[in-house]
């Protein structure tokens, strides 16, 4: 795994752009969905967050896993195929790979 490419900052993105998908989802839940449904650009903005974030957190798992040296395909199958579970397990991994990668890096240095 290459330590020099380090995923911190596509994982964080893929992280906040998984919040803001689930914040978009929330507004259709109650009790917020009569007033998101009330008003059609409302719907029509939330409708565009869901998708436009959900779009970017498989962007940036994708770049993430790239990064370190991973199948892209594999992780992003997982996040497809599992809808939100798929998606943590996927960041949450990774995140865990990357700190392994580090933490062996500096073992290396330090002999």
């Amino acid at each position: 795994m290459p330590v020099d490419r380090q995923a911190t900052s596509a994982l964080s993105a893929s992280a906040v752009a998984l919040l803001l998908c689930a914040a978009g989802v929330m507004m259709f839940l109650p009790p917020l969905v009569d007033e998101t449904v009330l008003s059609v650009p409302r719907s029509v903005l939330f409708g565009l967050v869901i998708a436009a974030s959900l779009l970017l957190h498989f962007v940036f798992l994708g770049i993430a896993a790239q990064r370190e040296g991973r199948s892209v395909t594999r992780w992003l199958s997982l996040a497809v195929l599992m809808p939100v579970i798929g998606s943590v397990v996927a960041l949450v991994l990774l995140a865990w790979f990357e700190n392994e990668a580090r933490a062996a890096a500096a073992a290396m240095l330090h002999g």
